[in-house]
């Protein structure tokens, strides 16, 4: 089967945003700018995480949070299954599909790079008053038995990986597009910024998850349509 140049083109474009993301990824691994915005949170704290526990921080953003993104999959899963009676439903089942497959894939591609990069929280950092040296993103780590798993940022990827709400707007409702996406973007900041107050993260640590989960949405919504998640959405 020839590829199909239409689908290529469109993943292009979608891939796009990333380049200038990732420049930006970049300019941060090269400077300080985590570590200067780390400190002034810390210095502003009182040389110390004191909104690591608060209501806000992590009742609200970070449990409150976590609750209602999971209360979103239920949701998704109970229109899955009612799209198989209820007619309104059924012409978007092809699109509550790509949703819950990208979702879940944005969320385990960040999962599974926690546990391969071995990244610090800054709680964690001696430079904090925690214990191990900070360790950029691509320098080896100094003790090979540490195994952090603070990078990307596992609560931002809660939000971003909605990001196909974005594509399906666009899609089937384009005036809501930049909505979806304003909506979708502002939640991860949201969740970023909570956990940068907390101590849980860097800045590039949030970052790093929006471009990981844009890309895998991204991959997704070019392949959905096509082989086994075709057949998914035609049942």
């Amino acid at each position: 089967m020839n590829p199909d140049p239409v689908r290529y083109r469109a993943l292009r474009r979608d891939l796009l945003p990333l380049l200038p993301l990732l420049a930006l990824l970049l300019l941060l691994e090269i400077t300080r700018i985590d570590l200067w915005l780390a400190d002034w949170i810390f210095s502003a704290s009182g040389n110390a995480w004191s909104l690591r526990d608060a209501w806000f921080t992590r009742e609200l953003l970070h449990e409150g949070g976590r609750r209602a993104v999971g209360l979103l999959l239920v949701v998704l899963l109970l229109a899955l299954v009612a799209s198989h009676w209820h007619q309104p439903l059924r012409p978007w089942r092809r699109e509550l599909w790509f949703l819950l497959v990208s979702a879940l894939l944005a969320g385990l591609a960040v999962n599974v790079l926690k546990r391969l990069t071995h990244m610090d929280c800054p709680w964690d950092l001696a430079r904090y008053g925690g214990e191990f040296a900070y360790v950029r993103l691509f320098e080896a780590h100094p003790d090979i038995f540490r195994h952090g798993a603070c990078f990307p940022a596992g609560h931002a990827s809660a939000a971003y990986a909605w990001l196909g709400l974005h594509f399906v707007a666009r899609d089937r409702l384009p005036v809501l597009r930049w909505l979806a996406l304003g909506g979708v973007l502002a939640l991860g900041v949201a969740f970023g910024v909570a956990q940068q107050l907390r101590g849980a993260h860097f800045l590039s640590h949030d970052l790093w998850t929006l471009w990981v989960c844009w890309c895998v949405v991204a991959l997704v919504h070019a392949a959905f349509g096509c082989g086994q998640l075709r057949r998914l959405s035609q049942k």
